[in-house]
């Protein structure tokens, strides 16, 4: 009786609420951004994510002395990384189809297009941080920092804490104490409010020019009640909320994930493994999630057809609300853990690395949209440019201003271009888990992404080229 008495007051005491404080501070800031963005028609018009409003609010809240330390910067960046690997997961269990408006080859173009805006945004942020290690401060910033551009700006916040930490590491052990965390949030939060202002304001002056079609509408819900509830799909009246077998699955591909990345951690792979792989394992989350939750959705499809399965068990309404969910509360988290303190002597990089990406990405995207997607180029654009900004719900709020019901490819392009960009993009993953070791790594990484570079320009732009060499003949 005694020992249940003291298990129970175990739990009245604040340090057992501690993570689920971080929790309510992230769904307060969430609703306060909700209610401002909708209140406030500067907000309302910039079409800043309501998450990264929200993660500001933290910032702003982190200032005052005695609130500050409500906030655990540790607990913030344990909540980016697994939101990150959980909306990944619930990504690909999703059931997509290519539709007749998106064609196979036309999505594996939009797949080559993000990776090698990976590669641009990589090459540039090299250009600019090496110089700056020579020459402008050799002992508190990292060379390999412009590699972090792609992942804030390509990939988002859980990415950018992924390989800030991971090149962090590899600064300490070279005698340089380099804020990669804080350094690749701030890209990512960066990149949100290029993606959102900068998009608006070429919306805006293409309109003026007449450029851009005035399609008038309301959004059209891209689920309805069927696709909640459709043939042969778990009732409502199950004994298991519809639900909680999304999540349920969810959880299991995520606990698969865990036991490859513990199982590469404990095993013996000689001193290039130890020194090479298994620090970039654990950074690689989002990537087993994909390819883990592509092996149960196939499963599950498999037993369906094969008959072992009567009822269908995966949903894709309530798989995209659980992503959606998880995206969320990853760019909330992310921003909170943002450190300004630790930035105080990484400005000019900052802004550089920052200001020309912005440039580099738009010129680049831009370009290839409007050579890949005729009669629908501007739609394609914004979608693009707003997930190579931020993520790919930020394509989709710049795509539904111009294309509020879906009418073009661009929407399913965006989706589905998800497997092909992963794997283009995974060679230039192993690059940046190659490069942080030593300065010489970083010059090789460089003239790879240079050549790799060269290649996805010769596979975009393929038909342009060589129609132009037959015309010279």
């Amino acid at each position: 009786m005694e020992e249940t008495l003291q298990t129970a007051t175990s739990f009245a005491t604040p340090e057992t609420w501690n993570w689920l404080v971080q929790f309510f501070i992230i769904a307060l800031a969430l609703i306060l951004a909700n209610m401002m963005r909708n209140k406030i028609k500067l907000l309302s018009r910039s079409l800043i994510p309501a998450a990264l409003i929200g993660g500001v609010l933290i910032l702003i809240f982190k200032i005052f002395p005695e609130c500050s330390h409500l906030i655990n910067k540790t607990a913030m960046e344990v909540i980016t990384y697994h939101a990150l690997g959980l909306g990944f997961v619930a990504l690909a269990l999703k059931n997509n189809k290519i539709e007749s408006r998106s064609s196979t080859m036309k999505v594996i173009e939009t797949g080559a297009v993000t990776a090698s805006t990976y590669v641009v945004q990589g090459i540039c942020g090299l250009i600019i941080t090496i110089p700056l290690f020579i020459w402008w401060n050799h002992d508190n910033f990292f060379y390999t920092a412009g590699l972090l551009l792609p992942m804030g700006y390509g990939q988002g916040p859980g990415q950018a804490l992924n390989f800030g930490n991971m090149f962090s590491t590899w600064a300490t052990q070279g005698g340089i104490h380099f804020p990669g965390v804080d350094f690749g949030l701030s890209i990512a939060a960066i990149g949100f409010l290029v993606g959102s202002v900068i998009g608006v304001i070429y919306m805006n002056v293409l309109r003026k020019r007449s450029l851009l079609k005035n399609k008038k509408g309301d959004f059209k819900e891209a689920y309805t009640l069927q696709d909640y509830e459709s043939e042969n799909e778990i009732p409502n009246t199950e004994s298991i909320d519809k639900l909680s077998v999304q999540v349920c699955l969810v959880l299991l591909v995520y606990f698969l994930v865990f036991l490859l990345m513990y199982g590469i951690e404990k095993a013996n792979l000689g001193d290039f493994g130890t020194k090479t792989i298994k620090p970039m394992v654990w950074g690689f989350n989002f990537l087993w999630g994909t390819l883990f939750g592509v092996l149960v959705k196939n499963i599950i499809n498999g037993s369906r057809k094969a008959k072992l399965i009567q009822r269908e068990y995966i949903n894709n309404y309530l798989l995209n609300r659980i992503s959606g969910l998880c995206f969320d509360v990853m760019i909330v988290a992310g921003t909170a853990a943002i450190s300004f303190e630790n930035l105080r002597s990484m400005w000019l990089p900052l802004v550089l690395v920052c200001a020309i990406g912005a440039i580099v990405t738009f010129r680049f995207v831009l370009r290839c949209c409007k050579h890949l997607y005729p009669g629908y180029e501007y739609e394609g654009f914004f979608s693009m440019f707003g997930m190579l900004t931020g993520t790919a719900s930020n394509g989709m709020i710049l795509l539904r201003e111009v294309d509020p019901k879906f009418e073009t490819p661009a929407a399913n392009n965006l989706v589905l271009q998800t497997l092909p960009a992963i794997v283009f993009g995974f060679p230039i993953l192993l690059l940046l888990g190659f490069a942080p070791q030593s300065m010489k790594n970083t010059y090789i990484t460089l003239g790879l992404l240079i050549l790799i570079f060269a290649a996805f320009y010769l596979f975009i732009f393929r038909k342009k080229i060589f129609k132009s060499k037959k015309g010279e003949k």
